[in-house]
Formats: structure tokens, sequence, C-alpha cells
């Protein structure tokens, strides 16, 4: 009979194994078709990203790289996370396996008079058919146990597989997190040395320019007291020469920012950061090709990681759907139990059980169905962030690529413009000391000139901008 109820038992699980949970995907919009290049202009197929320390190729900024990916406070946290991620795989191995666990325990029962346990008891002391060792004291029964006991989840439909694919997912997930964080980092730091490097030039031209006001404002002055002049010319070229020097400590103040960021970024305090003096002239931006969109898939962690919280969601989705079917569990136990201390290690006090059922869901089934219309709700989620991550990224390549264009044709056209007005600084002061300009005029081409490079410089901050967002929205920065 105990032969025919296993063939039973064994039977009913594997008829049940044998069914599927349907693998229900909400039905989603179609992905946006990327196209196949970026911009009507010609450009040249790079099959891949270039490493920060070959794409910059300065010993100062690798060096604060490399610091920062040691210190930063974002990625320490980042790194945190995916350690958390790893135990959540670490946790999901174990499902589908028994669980298995040592018990020793003692304790005692006292049943009622009145009751089949009470009853039960006491009449055994009359019984013939026990020997001493077997009887039940009376009125406290102690109970000493010590063995082993596993339980087991057999999984019928898939979903702690399910599981297993949503924590692997999410390790992943966190791992590309790390490298947009990575890649984050660099274009920043990048980003503001570049412009520690502009903001010193700048400093210097402000310098200069201060060197020739103030000898503007002395000869108007000298020919103030030769008659040749009034106390208007020498106010506004005062006025003008103390504008100069305002924002001069104004550029003194982005610098103290600038290394300010740089050293948070880098995870220390505010202090110096050493760097050559380089005429900003020859500060040329590193070049960079963007290659074919379909890279993006590849080089971008944003996209990677949108891509495995997609699967996660998907996995979850499973998960909540196979909530709806029974699921087996196996339970046993097997030790030595006694309600006698003195025969607790006798061969005869071994003792076992097992049992195995079905468990489903029939009534009340609120709470898996609300699991169920949330895990939905998220894998949609998931599945539009991944494809506005796609755009986003196209969209910040081709935004990118044009402002290198345009930037670089208005840099060009600032240059010469530039030359004009520095010119007509020298021209206008002749012109002044011989009586043939005003002070007005000087004053204009000063100004126009001052104002001409400054307009300069910012453009070549954004001739870099430019080109390290370009890095960054193709991927680069984390290898």
């Amino acid at each position: 009979m105990l032969k025919h109820k296993i063939i039973y038992l064994i039977t009913i699980v594997v008829l049940i194994s044998s069914c599927k949970v349907k693998q229900e995907i909400p039905q989603n919009k179609p992905l946006l078709v990327m196209p196949n290049k970026f911009t009507t202009r010609v450009d040249s197929i790079q099959s891949s990203i270039p490493m920060a320390r070959q794409f910059f190729k300065d010993s100062i900024l690798i060096a604060l790289i490399d610091t920062a990916l040691n210190n930063n406070f974002d990625l320490q946290m980042t790194l945190q996370k995916i350690e958390i991620a790893r135990a959540g795989v670490r946790l999901t191995k174990g499902l589908g396996k028994p669980d298995l666990a040592g018990n020793f325990a003692i304790g005692q029962r006292k049943f009622g008079n009145y009751t089949i346990d009470g009853v039960g008891n006491y009449d055994t002391q009359f019984s013939t058919n026990i020997n001493e060792k077997q009887r039940i004291p009376d009125p406290i029964i102690p109970d000493y146990y010590l063995g082993i006991q596993s339980s087991w989840e057999i999984d019928l439909w898939g979903k702690l597989k399910s599981q297993k694919s949503s924590a692997a997912a999410r390790l992943l997930a966190s791992e590309a997190g790390r490298n947009l964080v990575v890649s984050e980092l660099v274009a920043q730091i990048a980003s503001a040395y570049y412009e520690l490097l502009i903001l010193d030039n700048e400093l210097d031209f402000l310098e200069e320019n201060i060197i020739l006001q103030e000898r503007a404002v002395e000869l108007t002055r000298i020919l103030k007291q030769s008659g040749q002049g009034n106390q208007l010319g020498v106010d506004l070229l005062n006025a003008q020469l103390l504008s100069s020097k305002a924002m001069k400590i104004e550029v003194k103040q982005e610098i103290i920012e600038a290394e300010s960021k740089i050293n948070f970024l880098v995870g220390r305090y505010p202090q110096n950061i050493s760097r050559a003096k380089i005429v900003w002239a020859n500060v040329i931006p590193p070049k960079l090709t963007a290659g074919i969109p379909s890279k993006l898939l590849e080089n971008r962690p944003d996209i990677k990681q949108a891509e495995y919280d997609l699967l996660a969601t998907n996995a979850n989705l499973f998960t909540a759907k196979a909530a709806f079917y029974p699921s087996l569990n196996i339970t046993g136990a097997m030790g030595l139990q006694a309600f006698k201390a003195l025969v607790f290690l006798n061969p005869a006090s071994f003792a076992m059980n097992t049992f195995g059922g079905l468990t489903a869901p029939l009534a009340n089934r609120r709470q898996i169905i609300s699991d169920l219309m949330a895990a939905k709700a998220e894998q949609k989620t998931a599945y539009t962030n991944y494809q506005k991550t796609i755009v986003n990224s196209f969209t910040e390549v081709y935004n990118h690529l044009n402002l290198i264009q345009n930037t670089n044709e208005m840099y060009d056209l600032k240059v010469q413009e530039v030359d004009v007005l520095r010119q007509s600084i020298n021209n206008s002061s002749e012109l002044f000391r011989s009586g043939r300009a005003t002070y007005i005029e000087v004053i204009t081409a000063q100004k126009n000139a001052l104002q001409s490079q400054i307009e300069l410089i910012n453009l070549k901050k954004r001739q870099y901008s430019a080109v390290i967002g370009l890095y960054k929205s193709l991927g680069g920065g984390w290898r």
C-alpha cells in the first residue's frame, strides 16, 4: 500500500511539473528604428571608444582621474550597491534546493485531565503492553529532541528560476550603473580641468588689458593737465579699468570654484590644483569620431543598465504570474526524541516524519493580483525607459556633433574679429595721441576688444565641453 502511495505521489508531481506558466510579456510599442548615421556629414567608422588615458593624454588630468576612481564618494556608494545586488544573487542561489537545519530542543507539557491526551496518558499507566521505560511521566511530561529538519520547495513552474534571473539582471544593472558613474566622473573632471586651463589664460588676458587701460587712464590725465582732455574722459576710462579689475576678481573666484569641484570629485578637501601653464591658443581639444549609432548599444552604460532592468522586470512579471499556481513543499525531520532523559540516546528513540503538500490560493487573492498588476506596470515602465535611453543617447551624440561643428566655425570667425579689434586698440590710441580720435573711441575700442576676447575664450571652453560631451555620450571613459 505504501509503495502504491509513493508511486501516486511521484506521478502527480511529474504531471504537474510538465505544465508550464505561459511567458506573459505585455504588448509594448515597438522600438523606434535607430538611424544608420548621426548626421548627414560623413563620419569615419570608429570601432571602439578610446580609454581615458589614451583620449586625454594629459598626465596631470590622468592622475586626477585615477585618484577619483579610488576616492570619489558617489563611486564608493555605487560599489556598495553592487555588493547589495551581489548579496541578492547569493541568496537566490539557494532557491530550489532543500534547506537543512539542526535542532536540539528541551521542553515540557501538561495536558488537562479532561482532554483526550490527558485521559489517554492516564490510561497508559494501567496498560500491560508497555515496559517501565515507556511509562509516561505524570503530570508533567518532558520532551527531548535532537535531530535535523529539512524543507524543500520544488520549482514546478519555474518561479524560483525567474527569481534567480531577476537577481542576476539586477546585479548586471548595478555594475552598468557603476560604469555610468565612472563615465560621468571622468567627463566632469576633464571638463573642470580644461576649464581651469582656460581660466588661467583668461586671468592673464585680463591682467594684460588692465595694464593697457591703466596706461590709457594715465595718458588721459596727462592730456587733461595739458588742456587737451577733460575729467569726463578720465572718469570713463577709469570706470572701464575698475570694471576690468572686478572681472579679474570674478575670474579668480571661478578658478577657486573649479579647483574645489575637482577636489570634491577626487574625494578631498579644497586645495590648489597643480597644473602647467599653457597658452590658451595651444589648448587644443582632442579629436573624436562618432562612428555608427549601433555602437551606442555596446558602449553606453546607461543603455546596458536599462536593458538589464528590463530583463529583471520581465522575470519579476513571470514570478508574479506563477504565484497563482500551486506550490509543492516537502518537509521532513529525523532524530532522537523521548520523554525521559535516561532513554534519550537509546536507538529505540529514533523518530522521523515527512510531509508533502500542494498549496494554491483560492480566495481573497488581492495580494497576488495587485503584485501582478504592479509587475506589468513595472515591466512597461522599464521597456519605455529602455527606449527613452536609446533615443536620448542618439540625441546627445547628434547634438554634440553639431555643437562641435558650429563651435569650430564660430571660433574661426571670432579669432578674426579679435585680431581686428586688437589692432583697433593700437589705432585708436595713436589717433588719440595725435588728436584725431576722442577718448570715447578709445574706450569703445578697448571695450569691444575685451568683450571679443572674453567671447573667444568662452568659445574655447565650449569647444572642450562639446568634445568631452561627445566622448561621454558615445559611452567613453568607463573602460
